[in-house]
């Protein structure tokens, strides 16, 4: 039949897992990240290098903006992971029960 397709539901699995382990390790990273860029860091960092309290504001929306930004990445990450596999639980149901319809009661 034209079209056809199969879904390898262990791989599937496999894949969303990595995608999860991923969008773990990307929290870790913002985690990490967002504890270096915080206002007290940049204005400790820059100290009289600045020049205004503009600069010193847009590195400090900029690195908020940042943060946010790669928060939701770890999100949508992590909701593409669960998707992938709670759709390997669906296929590998879905395959389950055709079997049972075709096996039969044996009669």
């Amino acid at each position: 039949m034209a079209g056809d397709m199969y879904i390898d539901a262990a791989q599937l699995t496999k894949l969303g897992k990595s995608f999860e382990t991923h969008a773990y390790d990307l929290e870790q990273y913002v985690k990490e990240f967002s504890g270096k860029v915080g206002e007290e860091q940049i204005h400790d960092g820059f100290g009289l290098l600045t020049e205004s309290d503009e600069v010193t504001s847009a590195y400090i929306e900029l690195a908020e903006h940042m943060v946010k930004s790669l928060g939701n990445l770890h999100r949508h990450l992590d909701g593409i992971g669960g998707g992938m596999r709670g759709n390997a639980k669906n296929t590998e149901s879905a395959d389950d029960a055709m079997a049972e319809m075709f096996k039969g009661d044996g009669k």
